[in-house]
Order: C-alpha cells, then structure tokens, then sequence
C-alpha cells in the first residue's frame, strides 16, 4: 500500500512538472492607443502588440468567445526568446449598437492548447462623432476665410469627399485625413455673395463621405460686425508671440469698435495686453477679453496682446529631462562593468586578464552571466575568483549562476584569456551579457566593450 501511494504520488508530480514545462510563457504588450471602431465604416479597430515568447518556440492562435472577428486568421510562429510586432485586428459579426469604451477577453493558444487570457479596449464611435469643423473670424471686407475640419480620432481616413456650405460660399475638396489631423482651406471669398448677410453667428456645414458611407457635421462661423472702421492684425514671434489689432476709423461719425479675442487657461498665463480688456468671460477651458471703444473720426485704437512662452518652454524642458534621467536610472537593476588588463606569460605568450564586475542595485535573482571570448584566443583553466558554471570552448563562452544578488552586493568575475599568436594594434573583447529575474519579470543588462591597445604594453616595458 505504501509503494503504491509513492508511485501515485511520483506519477502526479512528473504529469504537473510537464504542464508547466509545456504551459506557454509569454509576455504582451500593446504598442498602440486610443483604438477606435467606426462601424459604419466596416473597418476593424487596430491594436499593435509586441509578443515576446519566454518559452518554447510554438504557433499561437488569437481567438475570443465573443462573436468578434480577429484577424490574422490561423497561427503565427514565435520562436523561443522572439519578440514579434503584431496587428490584431477587431471587428464585430452582425449588429453591434454598443457606443462608448468597450472591453473584451481574448485568448492566446499555443501548440500544446495551453493559452493565456488578455483584455483589450477600443472605443465604438460614430462617423459624425468623429470629425469637427469651424472658420477663422472674418469680415465684410475680407478676400479669404480659413475653414479646417479636424479628423478627432485614431483613424486613419484615405480619400475623403467633402462638400462645404455655408452663407458665404460652397467648395467641393478630397483629400486623407491621418489620426487626430488638422486640415485648413483657405477659401476665396465674393462680397456680392453675402453682401446683404447681416453680422452674426453662422453654420458652416460639411457633407463628408468616407468610401460608401457618409454623414454631415455642423460648424460655427463668425461673421464679424464692422461699419466703417478698418481693422488690420500683425503676428509675430515664436517664443515671446506678440499680437497687434489696430481699428481705424475712417469714416466721418464716431464708431464703436469691438474686439474678442479667445485664449485658453494655460495661455492666458503668460500673456499680457496693452491696454486692459474691457470684460473678461470664462466658458469651459476658454477665456474671452472683450474690448469695446467710441473711436473718433481719424483715431486708431491699437490693441496689443503679448504670450511669453519662454519660462514655461524652459520649465517643461527641465520636467523632462528629470523625468527621463529619473527614468533611466530607474530602469537599471543591474549594473556591469568590463575592464581588461595585461598579465605577464611564462611562455612569452600574448595574455589578459578580463573582469566583469557586478553591482546590484536592487534584490534581483536568478542571476545567469553570459562573456564570449574572442576569436584567436584560450582560456586559462585556472581561475582566482568565482569560477563559472560552464565552460564552452566550442563557442567560446562562459556563463556564471546565481541564485540572488542582494541590493547593494558586488561581485567580481574574473579570469584569464592568452593567445601563441602576437597582437597587433587595438584588440576588442564584447560585452558581457546578464539575464536575471525582478519582481517575477524576465530583465537584461550589459556590459561594456573592454578594448586593449598594444601599445599599453611597449609603454609599460619601457
């Protein structure tokens, strides 16, 4: 009964130590963001996902258990320590009236149907949501009008057809819009068009259609008010923007002028105006200044507005560049160090001596160091120091194991490399290469290049 109850116990162990050996260890990450499905379209949502397989080289299939279309279609090779970019492509089967964010559990399978589980997200739009249009302020007197519409998601659209109307004028255009991109028409402007179209607030429409479908999206154009007073407007700058409106009344009555002008609450900030608004009205994120003036016959009433953009220029270069040494410097767990010195040979043979040194900076484990030898050169089989694990003359590598390295701990990997055959000029060992495990995830780091000089050693006999 006893011999039965070890073999039984035997047998589980090996068939559990088998499903983990042949259970799929991969690690995903999603490259791409702000996916989006416009179903109208009947494009799917796009995600690009690096895979790296930590296991061994398999085929995995993509599949889900929610009526979505996945492509690619079939199964995609990953060989062992291969990282791969690929497109997973998302769309629905048959109706799908869901609007807003939306999540999804997909599968991973590889060859031995071991599989992992991932969740994605993609938001459903529809195609009117997708775009916004508007103009530039213009005036009676004005020759042009720019008008944009701005593609607000990440889509890319390829020949778009758009017509767009308004009080003011009608033009056809057909053009790409790339995701989140701007587009501005400058339109050519007849006043006899709209010469009896009173100031105000008008619709500018877009008719846009997108392959086979299409739909129509409404803008706000303003038709600034101005009786007889001129008004001309001078920007310039990059960095200290300096913005001048001058209305010059040349007519024969007094005229009162009026002046809007729009900045945001981050701009708003650092800008200044010559002189002081009128009144100050805030909407949402936007902050209009309102100027209003009785100008005489003769009389120019200047406004100048002036955004210095250098102190938060150089604040946001200062946020990142301590982001990014923080970042860095964060990243690295481990840091190696190569450095190579000459040793005198009995037999008068050409001969170094190589260290690596290791300096945790954190606990890390499951520690494998990795050196090559180069080419033309032999081990001495003798070493002072930590001897390695294995030893492969036929590659000419040596690999050192360690269970942990605790934070702040150093170690010192030496050993001695000779050659019958005399160098000549600069000689080059590679980096030293460590694989290691931290907080359950697979790391790298590596070494310098060492570099030995012949000449070192004639200076030296000197």
């Amino acid at each position: 009964m006893k011999n039965k109850l070890i073999f039984v116990t035997i047998v589980s162990l090996t068939i559990l130590l088998v499903s983990l050996i042949s259970a799929i260890n991969l690690n995903v990450e999603k490259v791409s963001e702000n996916e989006v499905l416009i179903p109208e379209t009947g494009n799917p949502a796009v995600f690009t996902l690096k895979i790296t397989n930590l296991g061994e080289p398999q085929n995995f299939e993509f599949y889900n258990l929610l009526g979505l279309r996945m492509f690619p279609v079939g199964k995609v090779p990953i060989g062992g320590m291969e990282k791969k970019e690929i497109e997973l492509k998302v769309l629905p089967i048959g109706e799908f009236n869901y609007k807003g964010l939306y999540t999804f559990e997909y599968f991973i399978r590889g060859d031995d149907s071991s599989e992992i589980k991932k969740t994605l997200t993609f938001k459903i739009i529809e195609l009117k949501d997708v775009f916004s249009v508007g103009s530039g302020e213009f005036y009676p007197d004005s020759n042009s009008v720019d008008i944009y519409i701005k593609n607000n998601a990440n889509f890319n659209f390829e020949n778009l057809k758009i017509d767009f109307s308004s009080s003011f004028f009608n033009v056809k255009e057909e053009f790409s819009l790339k995701p989140y991109e701007k587009k501005t028409i400058t339109v050519q402007l007849n006043k006899e068009d709209f010469k009896k179209v009173m100031a105000g607030y008008y619709t500018l429409n877009a008719n846009i259609k997108a392959g086979e479908v299409e739909t129509d999206v409404d803008g706000v154009m303003k038709f600034l008010e101005k009786d007889i007073v001129t008004s001309t407007k001078k920007e310039y700058g990059l960095v200290v923007n300096t913005q001048t409106i001058t209305k010059t009344n040349e007519g024969n009555v007094i005229t009162k002028s009026e002046t809007l002008i729009k900045k945001n609450i981050i701009s708003r900030l650092f800008t200044s105006f010559s002189p002081e608004p009128n009144s100050v009205e805030r909407q949402g994120i936007d902050i209009y200044y309102f100027w209003s003036k009785d100008v005489n016959p003769g009389e120019k009433f200047e406004i100048i507005v002036k955004t210095n953009w250098l102190l938060p220029l150089l604040l946001i270069l200062l946020i990142v560049g301590i982001v990014v040494v923080a970042k860095q410097y964060t990243k690295t767990n481990l840091v190696m160090s190569k450095n190579v010195s000459f040793v005198r040979a009995k037999g008068g043979e050409f001969a170094l001596k190589v260290s690596v040194i290791l300096s945790s900076k954190k606990y890390i484990e499951r520690i494998k160091v990795t050196d090559r030898l180069p080419p033309l050169v032999n081990i001495y089989e003798r070493f002072g120091g930590e001897r390695p694990s294995r030893i492969n003359e036929k590659a000419k590598t040596l690999e050192w194991d360690f269970d942990r390295l605790m934070a702040g701990e150093k170690r010192v990997l030496s050993y001695i490399i000779y050659s019958k055959v005399g160098v000549v000029g600069k000689f080059a060992l590679p980096s030293a290469v460590a694989i290691y495990e931290k907080d359950g995830k697979i790391c790298e780091s590596e070494s310098n290049r060492a570099f030995f000089v012949t000449d070192q050693i004639r200076k030296g006999e000197d």
